[in-house]
C-alpha cells in the first residue's frame, strides 16, 4: 500500500498509531464495590466530614545535573545533560481535600507505619475536631498494619475508604502529585535533600494560597459502563 492509502485509512477510522497510553484493568473482586464506595464520596460527601485524598509520593530524587542547564534561546529548546547526580532521596505522604482542593504534607526519609502513623497524627492536629475524616487510600501494605489499625481505633472519627487494586487513578491526589512533578520537580536541580525538601514544602505552601480542587464528574455506573463497553471492543476486535 501507497503512504498516502495507510494515511487515508487511519483518518477514515480515526486511528493515531504515533500516540499510546498506559492502561491496567484492575482484577480485585471488589473492583464495582470500591468504585461506588470512591465514587460516592466525591460526588456525595457526607454532612459535617471531610473527605481527603491521601497517598505517598516515595523516592523523591535530589537530583542535580552533571553539566549546567543551557537556557532556552530563540529557536533553540532549552537542553540538560542525559547524566545526573543523586544526593539521596525524600518521601512526600499528603492529603488533598476533595472539597477545597488545600493539601496538606509531610516529609520523611523513611517510608514506613511509623512515618504513616506520624502523618495520621498530623492530619488529627490539623482537622478541625468537630469533623469526621474519610480518607481514600490505595492497598499499599502500610496502610493495613496492626499500628494503624490500633490507632484508627483510638481515632473513631477516622475512617479509611481503599481503591480498588491497580486502580490508582480512582485516587485524585494522584492528579495533584502528577501537578508537583511536571511543574515543579521535573525540571528542578537540587544538590542536596534538604534543598528539594524546602522546594516541596514552598510548592504546597503556594498551591494553599490558591487551591484549585478537581471536580469528579462521572458516576460510578458510568464508569462501569463505560469500562464494560471497552472490554466488550476488545473481545470482540478479531470479528
Amino acid at each position: 500500500m501507497s503512504q498516502s492509502t495507510v494515511s487515508r485509512i487511519w483518518r477514515a477510522f480515526g486511528l493515531k498509531p504515533h500516540r499510546t497510553e498506559s492502561s491496567k484493568l484492575s482484577t480485585d473482586p471488589f473492583f464495582v464495590d470500591g468504585v461506588h464506595d470512591v465514587v460516592g464520596l466525591y460526588l456525595d460527601p457526607p454532612e459535617r466530614a471531610l473527605v481527603l485524598c491521601v497517598d505517598e509520593k516515595s523516592q523523591i530524587q535530589a537530583l542535580d545535573r552533571s553539566q549546567p542547564v543551557l537556557p532556552m534561546m530563540p529557536g533553540v529548546p532549552e537542553r540538560r545533560s542525559h547524566d545526573y547526580l543523586r544526593a539521596g532521596a525524600t518521601t512526600l505522604f499528603a492529603a488533598l481535600d476533595a472539597a477545597s482542593g488545600k493539601v496538606i504534607g509531610s516529609l520523611h526519609r523513611r517510608h514506613r507505619t511509623a512515618e504513616f502513623n506520624k502523618f495520621l497524627a498530623k492530619l488529627d492536629r490539623e482537622v478541625p475536631a468537630s469533623l469526621d475524616v474519610h480518607l481514600i487510600v490505595d492497598n499499599y501494605g502500610t496502610h493495613k498494619t496492626e499500628p494503624v489499625r490500633r490507632w484508627l481505633l483510638s481515632h473513631p472519627r477516622f475512617h479509611l475508604h481503599f481503591t480498588p487494586t491497580g486502580s490508582s487513578w480512582l485516587n485524585l491526589v494522584e492528579r495533584w502529585f502528577a501537578e508537583l512533578t511536571c511543574k515543579k520537580l521535573q525540571r528542578s536541580v537540587h544538590r542536596s535533600v534538604p534543598a528539594l525538601e524546602r522546594d516541596i514544602r514552598a510548592w504546597i505552601k503556594d498551591w494553599n494560597t490558591n487551591p484549585r480542587p478537581y471536580v469528579w464528574h462521572k458516576t460510578a455506573n458510568q464508569i462501569l459502563d463505560s469500562l464494560a463497553g471497552y472490554c466488550r471492543r476488545i473481545n470482540d476486535s478479531g470479528h
